[in-house]
């Protein structure tokens, strides 16, 4: 089996990245998704696992500043808020490929704002 790597990584506008992996495959990831499935230990308790980053909780509106490989296996991503500690392993990235193939279920696309935890609109 061969090692799954990128070899294009285009952005397509700020909210959405295309990935075109050396076996051919395809996938068109939102940053708002990228950003919600962020696995670096902000987002991920390091002992349980379990995710601190609530689905939804990250708005459509969420841009991708920058990206940098880590190395000759991961991507690290710089979001528009200011988060830029995940490292997306390239097998990680792959397992989030959100295209019909991979990721049957659609994609359920948050809000364009979020409102602050406590707030609310009138």
């Amino acid at each position: 089996m061969q090692y799954l790597m990128p070899t294009k990584v285009k952005r397509l506008n700020p909210k959405q990245t295309e990935v075109t992996w050396n076996d051919g495959h395809f996938g068109s990831y939102w940053s708002w998704y990228l950003r919600e499935n962020c696995p670096c230990a902000s987002c991920v308790d390091e002992i349980t696992g379990i995710r601190k980053v609530g689905h939804g909780s990250i708005p459509s509106s969420l841009e991708r500043m920058n990206v940098a490989p880590v190395g000759n296996y991961a991507l690290q991503f710089e979001w528009s808020d200011g988060h830029n500690t995940g490292i997306y392993s390239f097998d990680y990235l792959r397992e989030l490929c959100p295209c019909s193939q991979c990721h049957p279920e659609h994609l359920d696309e948050p809000p364009e704002q979020i409102a602050d935890p406590g707030s609310f609109e009138v």
